[in-house]
Formats: structure tokens, C-alpha cells, sequence
């Protein structure tokens, strides 16, 4: 299918916006949502086309396959998180000041992208075999680890972190704290019969999540 026929099938389209970057972005946002409700097996294509109006014709074109829109999916999804790490102007703050920062926008992040939380489990799912076919992930991801890097050294060249650690160990301990409370909410209030999604809970465990982080740096090892 040439660029001429992709362009005359979005006209032909009554309320389509003629834009290509556009409608490939209205085609991933369906996409994630999709995918990340049923799952790469149990996501439709012609489901995606149907509410992007669009064609599936025009999918493969963008994306050639449905596996090729899922990773373009999870480099958006990815993307979007560390994207805003990297403009947070972290290093403008002292160095207790910007982990809690960071912290506290991990924690927000997640509460207010639970599509986020289903497309990573989606790919555990999978054993990670999308990731770590994506060049593009990998360099997407690794700002994350030097944002956290360059707040650790400020900290531990200003005697204000003392315990040493990895800061992967470190990242994926803010992950984890983050990540948790939103992948397993629904059984978590089954079983203790809590709302861990209640506005009240949610700030005294952001409060919580951001001390145990800046406990564990600032304590002596």
C-alpha cells in the first residue's frame, strides 16, 4: 500500500484528521488501551480500526503487524514516564530534595497510568521477549538510571546518603513501592478490606513510600 493510497483512504474517512503522525497517535493510544485490557492475544486489530476509524489496512501500513503496533505501544508507554524524568531539572535541587521529588513522581505516575501497570505485566507475561527485542526501550530506559545516578553521587559527595547501593537495586526498589499498589489493588482489597485507592490512603502511602526511600539513603549503613 503506497503513501498516495494511505492518504486517500484518510480522506475518504469522514472525520479523520489528515495529519499521519496524528492518526498514528490516536492508533497507539486505542492500542494501549486495548492491548492493555485483553492482551496481545486478545487484542483485535479490527477493533483498534473500528474505534480510530481507520482500516486495518492502514495499521499494517504504519505498523506492519499487530506485534509491530504492540512494541510501538510499549516504547510509548515507556517513553512517556521517562521522558518527564529526564525535564524534571532534578539536579537543580539538593540531593534529598530531588529523590523525593522523584520518588513522589514515580508514585503519582503510576496511580495515574494503571495502563502503564497491565502493559508491563502483559509483558512478563511474554518473559520480556518485546523489551528485549527494542533497541528502542533499552535507550529509552536508560536516562532513568543515569537521573538517578546523578542524584545519588550529589548525595554521597554532600554526606547526605551513607548507605551505599546500586542504583539499579535503588530504581527498582522505587519501582516496586510504586508499582505494587496499583497491580495488585483489586486482590489487596479483597483480602484486607481496604480502599488503597481512596484519596486519604493514597497521600499517607506516598508519604510513606518517599520516607522509606530517603530512610534508606540517609541512614548509616
Amino acid at each position: 500500500m503506497g503513501k498516495s493510497a494511505v492518504a486517500a483512504e484518510e480522506r475518504a474517512k469522514p472525520g479523520r484528521p489528515r495529519d499521519p503522525e496524528r492518526t498514528k497517535e490516536d492508533i497507539l493510544k486505542v492500542a494501549a488501551e486495548e492491548f492493555a485490557k485483553l492482551g496481545l492475544s486478545g487484542a483485535r486489530v479490527d477493533a483498534i480500526a473500528a474505534r480510530t476509524h481507520t482500516t486495518k489496512r492502514m495499521i499494517y501500513y504504519y505498523f506492519e503487524s499487530k506485534e509491530g503496533l504492540y512494541n510501538a505501544v510499549l516504547e510509548r508507554a515507556y517513553g512517556g514516564i521517562r521522558q518527564i524524568e529526564a525535564n524534571m531539572k532534578l539536579d537543580e535541587l539538593d540531593p534529598e530534595t530531588a529523590l523525593r521529588r522523584l520518588v513522589e513522581f514515580s508514585f503519582d505516575y503510576h496511580e495515574a497510568h494503571p495502563e502503564f501497570i497491565r502493559l508491563v505485566m502483559i509483558e512478563n507475561i511474554h518473559n520480556a521477549e518485546h523489551v528485549r527485542g527494542s533497541d528502542i526501550l533499552r535507550r529509552t530506559n536508560s536516562p532513568a538510571i543515569s537521573v538517578l545516578t546523578g542524584i545519588m553521587e550529589r548525595g554521597y559527595s554532600s554526606g547526605v546518603f551513607k548507605r551505599p547501593i546500586d542504583p539499579v537495586e535503588l530504581h527498582m526498589m522505587i519501582s516496586a513501592l510504586s508499582f505494587y499498589r496499583v497491580s495488585n489493588r483489586a486482590t489487596f482489597n479483597a483480602l484486607y478490606n481496604v480502599d488503597i485507592g481512596s484519596l486519604k490512603t493514597r497521600e499517607r502511602q506516598r508519604r510513606y513510600v518517599a520516607d522509606a526511600v530517603i530512610l534508606l539513603m540517609t541512614a548509616p549503613a
